[in-house]
């Protein structure tokens, strides 16, 4: 069918770019969403409850987002984020680690990485995936 105003095929020619688009970002790593999702923990107070959301590619290239809910007792549910980055070095270098609360400095996530993601502290604490 032929749009029949300049409108309409503006509209047709946009929806067609983001189908294109959508079809090109494809599914985040599993193994990359795994080591994002254990690193959440980290970024609420000792206590609260995670909620995963949403797990999806970020916005940069070998990123994951990861939308999640902080839960306090006795406090309203917080929306939060993460997104994790990984270096081209191999896929599962976590080389940034940035949250609705600004990014993670050099000296913690060494820490996180080297003595924490590993752990079986932080397989049990891993939230799952909502």
């Amino acid at each position: 069918m032929r749009p029949r105003t300049r409108a309409g095929l503006g509209l047709t020619i946009l929806v067609a770019a983001l189908a294109s688009l959508g079809a090109c970002s494809g599914s985040p790593d599993a193994e990359q969403v795994r080591i994002c999702r254990r690193a959440l923990p980290t970024l609420v107070p000792e206590g609260a409850r995670i909620a995963v959301r949403r797990e999806a590619a970020g916005p940069q290239e070998r990123s994951i987002r990861i939308d999640f809910v902080q839960e306090r007792e006795g406090r309203s549910p917080l929306p939060r984020y993460a997104v994790c980055q990984f270096s081209g070095l191999s896929r599962t270098d976590l080389s940034g680690l940035t949250s609705d609360r600004g990014p993670i400095g050099g000296a913690a996530l060494y820490l996180l990485k080297h003595y924490y993601l590993d752990t079986p502290d932080a397989a049990l604490a891993e939230p799952g995936s909502g």
